[in-house]
């Protein structure tokens, strides 16, 4: 009877092992699929078969939501609204209508990142590992190539047309910071590391990621491949402490027999807005022609907006005019009502149409030769446009940036005092 009792104890016991076992297997399970807090290295799919890293840091709120922030550089890109149920993780890209789709399995991430104005967009691939702080591997040994300062970039395309411009690039240990500047605008901030064979640079800031490669040729000479999800393109610099752009002020113009412009266009509210309007009449205006979707018109907007603050009571005014991803009203008031809301931008933002170099010629047909997202019109009290700026060098550019901004601020004193 005892050894009956003893053999029944031992199931009881064993059932029981079976079921802490059991329930702890479960508790691991669910453990490992939470979002963890911190550091994540991610890796976005390019052109080429290559991956573009980038990393972002996670802030949870609760066991559902959280902030992400993305990390180039001196650059935060921060994301809110970001939720995670079961193992699902959304991250939403507002400024851009885009989104990371992603799910969670302990310190890893598998995903896409989908474009939301493309209709069944089968977006790219997007994965990541928690824990990992570093874009690219480090050099096993320290890089003794100097390559601080500006260099003259070249970027060839795949159609075979060469464009000419600057790349300044600063290094600290093994890791390069810069940026890339074009007639059209910068390339933003870009990280990466170097060795004494060459320089990798990548950035996601929510738009497109980049990637780029490149190999040193010679003491002062580096070829290589710029990688989008859109293609490649060839590049080859040279350090050039005077490697510049073309004129800004020289690439788009009027054309012959133009002195102003004729525009009526809605606001968001539907009141059709022209120059000829009492608001306007006898002030210096500025009117920038730009879209939701282009990272630099909002490096444009982030200097404009509090400008026009401190400068409105001048007797000066600024327009936007934006050209949105679709030609559908509904749609480009709620991406321009965004635009408006996190710029807290107190001048009218004007819906010109959807994007492309006819509808802006459609719409402002007095311009020669537009080419850039943005570009800046300004215009004097007399109603006559007195110079046109194509492209913005936002603040990745450093010194680039500001003195724009005081080509800028003279400018527009200038006009003010005629």
């Amino acid at each position: 009877m005892k050894m009956k009792e003893n053999k029944k104890y031992r199931m009881k016991k064993i059932q029981l092992i079976f079921l802490i076992l059991l329930v702890a297997g479960i508790s691991s399970c669910e453990q490992k699929n939470e979002l963890q807090s911190g550091i994540w290295r991610g890796e976005l799919a390019v052109s080429g078969n290559r991956k573009a890293p980038f990393l972002f840091e996670v802030e949870k709120h609760g066991a559902d939501s959280a902030t992400v922030t993305l990390l180039n550089g001196e650059e935060r890109v921060k994301l809110t609204g970001v939720t995670f149920h079961g193992d699902t993780l959304i991250v939403p890209i507002v400024a851009y209508d885009a989104l990371l789709r992603g799910f969670v399995a302990g310190d890893r991430i598998e995903g896409k990142f989908i474009k939301n104005y493309i209709e069944d967009d089968p977006g790219v691939s997007f994965t990541a590992v928690y824990g990992v702080d570093e874009r690219f591997e480090p050099a096993a040994q320290p890089a003794t190539r100097p390559i601080d300062g500006k260099w003259e970039v070249l970027f060839l395309s795949e159609e075979g047309d060469t464009t000419r411009n600057v790349g300044i690039f600063k290094t600290d240990g093994g890791i390069v910071t810069g940026s890339i500047l074009t007639n059209s605008g910068d390339l933003r901030f870009l990280e990466g590391a170097y060795t004494d064979k060459g320089v990798q640079l990548s950035a996601f800031s929510g738009l497109s990621p980049y990637l780029i490669d490149l190999a040193f040729t010679g003491d002062s000479l580096f070829e290589g491949t710029f990688y989008t999800t859109h293609g490649t393109t060839r590049l080859s610099g040279r350090k050039n402490d005077a490697a510049a752009l073309a004129d800004a002020y020289s690439l788009t113009g009027l054309k012959e027999g133009y002195e102003t412009l004729s525009f009526t266009l809605p606001d968001l509210e539907g009141n059709r807005v022209s120059l000829s309007d009492d608001r306007y009449r006898g002030k210096v205006v500025i009117v920038s022609i730009l879209g939701s979707w282009c990272p630099n018109c909002l490096d444009e907007m982030a200097f404009l907006a509090p400008w026009y603050d401190a400068n409105k009571d001048r007797g000066v005014e600024i327009i936007g005019i934006a050209f949105e991803r679709k030609e559908d009203e509904a749609y480009a008031k709620k991406t321009i009502s965004r635009l408006k809301e996190r710029y807290h931008t107190g001048y009218p933002i004007l819906f010109g149409g959807a994007v492309g170099k006819e509808n802006v010629t459609g719409v402002l047909p007095e311009l020669d030769n537009f080419s850039s997202y943005p570009t800046t019109i300004f215009i004097d009290k007399q109603g006559k446009v007195r110079k046109i700026h194509t492209g913005f060098n936002g603040p990745a550019t450093g010194l680039f940036y500001t003195e724009f901004i005081e080509e800028f601020n003279t400018l527009v004193d200038s006009l003010l005092t005629e």
